[in-house]
């Protein structure tokens, strides 16, 4: 992970978003962490991330594994294709 200090990153904020998509680079304001720029590297990458932070969709996710766990789920050799 990279370290920058935020006037650095504002002042060529383009050579981070290109360094963003290899590895995080953390911005820090005073010398303490302010926040985390993360580049993606396609539309693909940039879906996943969305996913992967929707509550609805994490909701969603926890739900059915719940279900998975009551034993209400349905085996994968039981769907009728």
């Amino acid at each position: 992970m990279k370290t920058a200090a935020l006037n650095e990153v504002k002042d060529d904020l383009s050579k981070y978003l290109r360094l963003a998509e290899k590895e995080e680079v953390l911005i820090t304001r005073h010398g303490k962490p302010a926040g985390l720029l993360i580049g993606f590297a396609s539309e693909d990458d940039w879906f996943e991330y969305r996913l992967e932070h929707d509550p609805r969709f994490l909701q969603r996710i926890a739900r059915a594994r719940q279900s998975l766990r009551s034993a209400r789920g349905v085996k994968l050799e039981d769907v009728e294709i």
